[in-house]
């Protein structure tokens, strides 16, 4: 008598399902069951091995798919990181139109005097806009401006009336802290004074009043102050604190990333 795992082994064949045993079984194991007298030779046992085997076969397949597919995954994150690091290093290596345009709005910036260099008054006229905010105690008034002073000896050299830095100097200069790893680690050092002198309520966070001060002694109106602050203020919970501020300045020194928000913290950038 045929048993029931060979005639759903013929049925299968017969009526051309596309059945497991019609795509594995049927061209080998099952078209042999036909040549052979009807309930043939083949035993039961062995048809039951015979797919029992298959389904060990089948399954090892598929682990090794996962495990290529896993494999590749890594690859992949891996080139990303890859990929990243080399982003990375090309940007310490070339300068971008985008970094420019960013330098030269900081440029504008410090430019106070408005008169197209920057010269030690600046700097200094700069460190009293913030200074007359009222929010620094004397002892960080006096730290910010040799914070300052130091600045503008490192990267510029004498104090003098005749030591005044255009754009093209400046982007030049910049870009020597972008390839200079004891610079890049110094060229945030007076962003906390400038934290330090918006922070009315001395809360360690700023508010979005509180960064049009800081706005207005860039020169800037409050509606670019609340645009950059919109931005910038990634978690939306209406403040800034210091490590975030510093963050988003120092991004904008070094970062030739567009997608960084740091790009809107000190405004609008020039043409």
């Amino acid at each position: 008598m045929t048993s029931p795992l060979m005639r759903m082994c013929l049925r299968s064949v017969l009526l051309g399902q596309r059945s497991l045993l019609e795509r594995k079984v049927g061209p080998s194991l099952c078209a042999g069951l036909l040549e052979q007298t009807p309930y043939g030779s083949v035993s039961q046992q062995r048809l039951e091995h015979t797919i029992r085997k298959m389904s060990n076969g089948k399954r090892r397949v598929h682990q090794i798919r996962r495990s290529a597919s896993l494999d590749e995954d890594q690859k992949s994150d891996e080139e990303s990181d890859s990929d990243d690091e080399e982003s990375r290093k090309e940007f310490s290596r070339a300068e971008s139109h985008f970094w420019r345009q960013k330098m030269r709005t900081l440029h504008s910036h410090l430019d106070v005097d408005k008169d197209g260099v920057l010269s030690y008054d600046d700097f200094m006229l700069l460190g009293k806009r913030f200074a007359k905010l009222g929010h620094l105690t004397t002892e960080q008034k006096d730290e910010f401006q040799e914070v300052l002073r130091k600045m503008w000896i490192e990267q510029w050299g004498e104090i003098s009336p005749y030591n005044l830095v255009d754009v093209e100097k400046y982007l030049r200069e910049m870009h020597h802290v972008l390839e200079d790893k004891s610079l890049r680690e110094k060229v945030h050092s007076f962003l906390p004074y400038l934290f330090k002198a918006v922070d009315k309520d001395k809360s360690g966070e700023i508010s979005v009043q509180e960064f049009k001060l800081f706005f207005k002694c860039l020169g800037l109106d409050n509606d670019h102050a609340v645009i950059s602050f919109t931005f910038i203020d990634t978690n939306e919970d209406g403040k800034i604190s210091l490590k975030e501020f510093v963050k988003l300045g120092r991004d904008f020194f070094l970062t030739q990333d567009h997608s960084r928000p740091s790009k809107h913290f000190w405004g609008p950038l020039v043409d």
